[in-house]
């Protein structure tokens, strides 16, 4: 077995210029495999491996070692790497791993900012009223009371914008257009937005929404740090961006008992499947809430 996987791993290295590093790991996880087989038949080789005995380490890196999910394809995507060389060279006439599916990788959870912290975070923007106060607030209003994302904010125009029927219009990924409800709250601040930046700039035509203080289109890094420099103020969540108020504005509408499906709808999700880990988020949030609250936690 010694041989075949030193002849491998000379492959990686002279025709497939693998780095010394990755050549290691390979290493590392033919060995850890090899181990695992023995200690099950001391007398098994490479060619005698099947799907089985696949799934059997597997089970083993989870429930024994406790490896996560992303260790383990690793491991499995090294064994892949291997059992086509062999196969390639002639060595085996049937790949094990063809019928091996490699654990799902646990979802990470979204960052999302709490309603209190927001309602915190729009009482003490509130008192600059200054062009860039408002400006800036209005960002993270929207950005709050909406759902949209950075570049869906960054091409909207006033005609975006439909104050009577407290409207919005954006065009996502794919160029999909959809219409987003919002408030009276936002409705008065857009009002005011516009009123302090067509009063400063003497004009009556802007090329976007959000203009800069030399009345010209934002970018995203600025409005990246609009966000980031908002949040920092209520927050010490380590990611600090417009799609955290993406996630907030998902977040918030769940708790508050709103339908998957209209979330959905509203994000622009082109599946529920898609929306559905917001609904993770809120049963983290409940289950936190539960261990602060509950006596006999």
């Amino acid at each position: 077995m010694e041989l075949w996987t030193d002849s491998f791993l000379e492959y990686l290295r002279s025709e497939r210029n693998y780095s010394p590093a990755t050549v290691e790991s390979y290493a590392k996880d033919l060995s850890a495999f090899q181990e695992f087989l023995e200690e099950q038949n001391p007398d098994i080789s490479w060619t005698a491996v099947q799907a089985d005995d696949m799934r059997e380490w597997v089970i083993f890196m989870m429930d024994e070692q406790k490896l996560s999910s992303a260790s383990v394809n690793r491991k499995l995507s090294a064994m892949r790497t291997f059992y086509k060389y062999l196969r390639r060279v002639g060595r085996v006439n049937v790949n094990p791993m063809e019928k091996v599916v490699a654990p799902k990788k646990k979802r990470p959870l979204p960052y999302y900012v709490r309603e209190s912290e927001m309602d915190r975070l729009l009482e003490l923007t509130s008192e600059d009223r200054s062009f860039k106060g408002i400006r800036d607030r209005l960002i993270l209003m929207m950005f709050y009371e909406t759902g949209i994302r950075r570049a869906e904010l960054l091409g909207m125009t006033d005609a975006s914008v439909d104050l009577s029927a407290r409207q919005v219009k954006v065009t996502g990924k794919r160029n999909k257009q959809r219409i987003i409800p919002f408030g009276e709250e936002l409705e008065q601040e857009i009002r005011a937005y516009q009123t302090v930046r067509d009063e400063a700039f003497c004009a009556h035509v802007f090329p976007t929404l959000f203009v800069t203080e030399k009345g010209m289109a934002m970018n995203e890094s600025q409005v990246a740090k609009v966000v980031k420099d908002g949040l920092s103020m209520v927050t010490t969540i380590k990611k600090k961006s417009p799609h955290v108020l993406r996630h907030s504005f998902a977040t918030a509408m769940l708790n508050n008992h709103a339908d998957l499906t209209s979330i959905q709808k509203l994000l622009g999700h082109e599946s529920v499947a898609t929306t559905e880990i917001y609904t993770h988020v809120s049963f983290e949030e409940l289950k936190s809430e539960y261990k602060n609250a509950h006596p006999r936690k």
